[in-house]
């Protein structure tokens, strides 16, 4: 009997595990190496390419057409299908320009998407130790600009089945890689100044955790260099600040907004109205507002029970321990009645095995 509970307690211990563990799929930030993605390209820059940039920086005319190429290597020993795709240039809520896909939204002032200005193939095929030159067809607007379209091609091999598999079978974190290839397009050398516009402050969630989110726009088509962000949160009245967040060095792509948080801490959203002072600076420019703001009750429980770091009053999620609890003790009865009932039935089998023995003689 006890030999026989060991295989069957492992087995209970495995089942249990199974459940908590939840395969994560991640895609790096940084630009990877051609050892770690399996393929290469380069920047075949055009004679307007405007700069000595490794990305396409080019001086365009209005309504200009134009094909500019980007050559794909394959290092691999077999082929591989790459796939595309466009993005216009946003901003992370960390002051960090994104030029891949993101879930940002674009800003209500971007009026050229790059999406709508360039054209790239969905997916192209190379052969292995072999390259391709992908096209990349530009149409400018009809009407002349001051500043930057700016965006971004990613670059990410396409899994193959096999990939696809293993991904869904591995446990833990999944790392897939891309290339970025950046998109700057400008018509003069005019230098147009940037202008941020306040939209809102209201409760929310940052990674998780309950922040005040302080969402603003730059307006203009140039990027916003060396910005701090000071936001001070009173209660409505008072004097007395009651959270503060700085931050300096940040970047806001050309037309895009930001999510700044200013986070609480660990602390629970309360209900009421709230006043916002907000700094925002360049080396050569200023924002000031003040803004008022409201969390109502319905926000306040909605972030506080969505909040991971919070430690409320009413604790942990009773009802899902006692779930989690109730599943455990069904599989432990179910695996302990297999273990007693073929204990037993192997007993019986011997004892009349033994009664016949006994019979015969």
């Amino acid at each position: 009997m006890k030999q026989q509970s060991k295989p069957a307690f492992f087995l209970l211990i495995y089942i249990i595990c199974t459940l908590f563990v939840i395969p994560q799929e991640t895609y790096a930030n940084e630009q990877p190496s051609p050892a770690d993605i399996g393929f290469s390209y380069y920047v075949r820059k055009p004679e307007n390419q405007h700069s000595d940039a490794g990305y396409f920086d080019l001086r365009m005319t209005p309504s200009q057409k134009q094909t500019v190429n980007l050559e794909v290597f394959n290092d691999s020993d077999r082929e591989l299908t790459i796939e595309l795709a466009l993005n216009s240039a946003k901003t992370n809520s960390n002051g960090v320009v994104e030029y891949g896909p993101t879930e940002i939204k674009n800003d209500p002032s971007l009026k050229y998407d790059v999406k709508d200005i360039v054209k790239v193939p969905s997916e192209v095929k190379v052969a292995a130790h072999s390259s391709v030159m992908v096209p990349v067809e530009i149409t400018m607007p009809a009407e002349r600009f001051n500043g930057y379209i700016s965006g971004g091609i990613q670059l990410k091999q396409k899994e193959t089945e096999e990939q696809k598999k293993a991904s869904e079978k591995s446990k833990g974190v999944v790392n897939k890689y891309a290339f970025l290839v950046g998109i700057l397009l400008s018509e003069t050398d005019e230098i147009v100044q940037p202008d941020l516009s306040f939209n809102k402050i209201s409760a929310g969630l940052t990674n998780y955790r309950n922040a005040f989110l302080l969402n603003f726009s730059n307006t203009q088509m140039n990027y916003v260099e060396k910005m701090s962000v000071d936001v001070k949160v009173y209660k409505k009245g008072s004097d007395e600040v009651l959270y503060e967040t700085k931050k300096a060095n940040y970047r806001m792509a050309p037309n895009s907004m930001i999510d700044f948080p200013i986070n609480l801490n660990g602390e629970p959203f309360e209900a009421g109205n709230y006043t916002s002072h907000i700094l925002v600076t360049t080396d050569d420019k200023k924002w000031e507002w003040k803004e008022d703001f409201e969390v109502t009750n319905d926000e306040a429980d909605k972030y506080n029970g969505q909040d991971v770091s919070l430690i409320q009053e009413r604790g942990v999620n009773w009802k899902l321990i006692a779930l989690i609890v109730s599943v455990v003790f069904i599989l432990f009865i179910a695996v302990f009645s297999f273990v007693r009932y073929t204990a037993n039935k192997k007993k019986k089998k011997n004892k009349k095995k033994k009664t016949s023995s006994k019979k015969k003689k």
